[in-house]
């Protein structure tokens, strides 16, 4: 598997980013919108680059067969700490699997599924082609292919919040950049997207902005405190709302896309 290059980052990933308003925001807001598309559980899920487990685990307690697949080995000993978390059922529909996505489809051994899930994987990818090969086919007919990614339109917000307004005034012009994690990532467009995915035979059904309030109060130096529950209950609901509607969701640094195998 060669160097695990999320032995450095998982903790912070795992125990710090997701702990955060921002990280329950992104894990609520993701999770009502596949619920408006999946099917009933037990229908089976690969999670693909599903890291500590924090999108597929809820859909594991919600009655899900849950197949989380991830090439690193820190990410998947936080998804074994946190799988222990669940309730026995739950954690008895849950497999994990150590592979890269682009060799997912001989990972889970041919096995097609009803869903295929695959969140802030392609930014770290220069060439995603291969990968979405593996999600498309890995989709059963008639599955649902869910992918996050960063949206290339809107490069500028998060420097231009942080006051750079040099890189600001460059983003315009480009799709990269160091993300907040500190590894260079890369974004895409929904309309680019959605032709990659049609050409695989899957049909986009909908699209939906993930996060946008957080992102621009976290940038601009605002906190917003994860212990107040009500607090972030009502910002996951204003959220929510924002990432169905235009122009609130087109501003999202990061969207999801939905589609169906149809071939």
């Amino acid at each position: 598997m060669g160097d695990d290059t999320w032995a450095g980052l998982a903790d912070h990933f795992a125990d710090e980013a997701y702990e955060s308003v921002k990280g329950f925001v992104r894990t609520h807001v993701l999770h009502q919108q596949l619920l408006e598309h999946l099917p009933a559980p037990p229908a089976p899920v690969l999670d693909v680059g599903g890291g500590a487990g924090h999108q597929s685990f809820p859909l594991a307690r919600a009655g899900y067969d849950i197949s989380l697949l991830d090439p690193s080995p820190a990410m998947l000993d936080k998804a074994r700490q946190r799988l222990q978390r669940l309730p026995e059922e739950a954690r008895d529909r849950v497999t994990l699997l150590e592979a890269d996505g682009r060799n997912a489809g001989v990972a889970v051994d041919g096995a097609r599924f009803a869903a295929v899930l695959c969140h802030g994987v392609l930014g770290y990818l220069e060439h995603p082609e291969p990968l979405l090969d593996q999600l498309c086919r890995c989709a059963a007919p008639g599955g649902i292919v869910s992918i996050m990614t960063g949206n290339a339109k809107v490069m500028a917000v998060r420097p231009a919040l942080e006051r750079r307004w040099g890189d600001a005034l460059a983003s315009f012009d480009t799709r990269t950049e160091v993300g907040v994690l500190g590894v260079p990532t890369r974004a895409d467009t929904v309309e680019e997207l959605s032709e990659l995915v049609r050409s695989r035979g899957v049909e986009p059904l909908r699209w939906y902005g993930v996060w946008l309030f957080v992102d621009w109060l976290e940038f601009s130096g605002a906190e917003l405190d994860p212990s107040d529950a009500e607090q972030a209950a009502a910002v996951a609901a204003v959220e929510l709302e924002a990432s169905r509607r235009d122009p609130y969701r087109q501003l999202s640094r990061v969207f999801h896309l939905v589609g169906r195998r149809t071939r």
